[in-house]
């Protein structure tokens, strides 16, 4: 099924090497990644099962100047990316990037009230089907915000989502979101040490640790996990060789690995104790052979 307004339909990595992203992604995802350039820059689109998946560009000379670094964008489908664009505005948020016909179709670089950056598109050249399951494909979305009570209004006004009903307790900082009914990811509360608000993809995975071997070994770094979900999912958050934040998603995790010390990034193990699809049902995983000792997530 294709994207309808308001629900996620494409997503775009913007990077300052994308040789070298493509070597990485391709490895840990199994992607096949294919030329798409225009005569103004370059572009490569990543597929799997010859269904495109998400796009790959340079981060934008302007956007690095303004000290814009590499990072996943996720594009929501809109009927009129203008009006929604207008209304935006009116809501509170930014514009960064004006509505644009360019070769995925017409979008905006937006960000929210708390500066979380996201897209906007209309009749789109690619995208990615809805369902969540896939592998290869985005199957969650999440929302770090500096106040997801204050976020949600925003986006329920731009793109009519709704609040899900879940066995979280209302006092929790984690809201599942619906789009159209469809279920399309959470929002939740950020600490404070957390740097910015993000929306953070993650890819599915037949199996998490696995997969997180192949993040070390390309040069990428473990931010948090792997970590089971409520649901039976386990989750890792990653961070790729440029810096660009993703996270990975599966069934299965035979084995675990090395997290980055809170030294190197110290917000990394303070994103809580609630994620996708609900409460944290287990510490992380121990590394092979190793103590499971772990420290436990901070209390909310």
């Amino acid at each position: 099924m294709m994207a309808r307004h308001g629900q996620f339909a494409w997503y775009e990595l913007l990077t300052t090497d994308m040789a070298a992203a493509k070597a990485f992604y391709t490895n840990i995802l199994g992607w096949v990644a294919a030329d798409a350039s225009t005569p103004k820059f370059a572009y490569s689109v990543f597929t799997t099962n010859q269904a495109p998946v998400c796009g790959l560009m340079d981060l934008p000379l302007e956007g690095r100047k303004m000290g814009a670094t590499p990072r996943w964008v996720g594009y929501v489908a809109v009927d009129d990316v203008d009006s929604s664009v207008d209304q935006l505005k009116r809501l509170g948020g930014a514009v960064y990037v004006p509505p644009t016909d360019t070769n995925i179709g017409r979008i905006s670089i937006i960000a929210d009230p708390q500066r979380a950056t996201f897209a906007l598109a209309q009749n789109l050249t690619y995208q990615q089907p809805t369902e969540l399951d896939g592998q290869g494909r985005v199957g969650w979305r999440e929302l770090l915000a500096s106040d997801w009570k204050t976020a949600f209004p925003f986006y329920s006004a731009l793109f009519g989502w709704q609040r899900a009903q879940t066995d979280i307790d209302s006092t929790a900082s984690y809201q599942m979101l619906l789009a159209d009914g469809d279920p399309i990811g959470g929002m939740f509360t950020k600490l404070a040490v957390a740097p910015f608000p993000f929306w953070l993809y993650y890819f599915n995975v037949p199996d998490n640790a696995a997969a997180a071997k192949l993040v070390t070994a390309g040069g990428g770094r473990i931010a948090q996990g792997p970590t089971a979900m409520a649901g039976g999912n386990w989750i890792v958050r990653c961070i790729d060789p440029q810096g660009a934040m993703f996270a990975l998603r599966a069934a299965a995790n035979q084995g675990g690995v090395m997290e980055v010390s809170d030294a190197e990034l110290a917000w990394s193990t303070s994103w809580g104790e609630f994620a996708s699809h609900g409460r944290l049902v287990a510490k992380p995983a121990p590394k092979p052979g190793g103590s499971s000792k772990s420290k436990s997530a901070p209390k909310r």
